[in-house]
């Protein structure tokens, strides 16, 4: 085969430079079919965030958007006559910020915990799994709106059938408000949040298992190794890959839950999200700059959150790949 030496000393008609022309190609003909999605997402998110951004550096009201001033950053923290003011002043901000991170931390746990505990069972070999694979499925299904009305209607202190059941069983004296108490409004919130998402959670993890190769579990089974000892030590290590999407999605719903709370306990203190209070900033108040720069702060530390848990979970499974 003639070959030709190129301006960089690499010989035409080799198969470095074939195999680099092709990887080429490919790169550009992967951004080719890319670049549509890329335009219609730079569109539809991308437009809204930079005016969220915008907006966040103005006075913006619902009836001035037009003729709104630009402030800088008077809306996050400004000094005026000895004092600091802004929403990085504000104890309700700071409030709901804790009440996101507890709820986002503590859910997707028991999320995960209770997703693989029932992957487990449905991975079993049973009578009727079928219709327990379904059947599991069902909170999935219902929308998160019925859902929470639902339990509403359930944990009602005066005819919710959850206190009336806990009375029965002489585990408490009386009813207990959940979710207008300030003591378990929020775990209310959280059960009936994990309640609905496990499935979510289960039907990963139950992928995740059925792709398991089974010669493995012959050999532990041959040795004797204690199913314990082999779900931690096999099971585990070789589904978190599965996990670790089940988590970045949950968390992701998690960091800007609305609905569930909102429905459940409106605009309460103990419950508010940083959702809660950006919407009440912007629908009930009006003010559509201070609104903005919640939802601006809210985005912010959902990214950082999400590029974290990527990185520190990247570094595991690095890890666990050196071992």
């Amino acid at each position: 085969m003639p070959t030709t030496l190129s301006e960089s000393g690499a010989f035409r008609g080799t198969r470095p430079y074939r195999g680099t022309q092709v990887r080429r190609q490919r790169v550009r003909a992967a951004w080719t079919f890319l670049a549509p999605m890329l335009i219609v997402l730079a569109l539809v998110a991308g437009w809204p965030l930079l005016r969220t951004f915008y907006f966040s550096l103005t006075d913006s009201t619902l009836s001035t958007l037009g003729t709104a001033s630009f402030i800088g950053l008077e809306n996050y923290l400004v000094y005026d006559n000895g004092q600091w003011y802004g929403l990085l002043t504000d104890p309700l901000w700071w409030q709901s910020v804790w009440n996101t991170l507890f709820f986002a931390s503590v859910s997707v746990s028991l999320e995960l915990v209770f997703g693989v505990i029932v992957a487990l069972v449905l991975d079993a070999e049973f009578k009727g799994r079928i219709l327990v694979r379904a059947a599991v499925l069902i909170p999935w299904a219902i929308p998160t709106i019925v859902s929470a009305k639902m339990w509403t209607w359930m944990l009602n202190d005066q005819f919710g059938i959850i206190n009336e059941l806990l009375m029965t069983l002489s585990i408490i004296d009386s009813p207990i408000p959940w979710t207008a108490s300030a003591t378990f409004s929020m775990w209310a919130v959280i059960m009936v949040d994990v309640w609905k998402t496990i499935p979510f959670v289960a039907l990963l993890a139950l992928a995740a298992l059925q792709m398991l190769p089974k010669d493995c579990y012959e050999a532990a089974e041959v040795d004797g190794i204690h199913p314990v000892k082999v779900f931690f030590r096999v099971t585990l290590p070789l589904i978190t890959p599965a996990l670790m999407v089940a988590v970045i999605f949950r968390l992701l719903d998690a960091l800007r839950v609305f609905d569930v709370i909102y429905v459940l306990t409106s605009n309460a203190s103990n419950t508010m999200t940083m959702s809660i209070y950006a919407r009440q900033q912007l629908v009930e108040f009006q003010d559509v700059g201070y609104g903005s720069a919640a939802s601006t702060l809210l985005f912010l530390i959902i990214a950082l959150a999400t590029i974290a848990y990527l990185y520190v979970g990247r570094n595991q499974l690095q890890l666990g790949g050196d071992t």
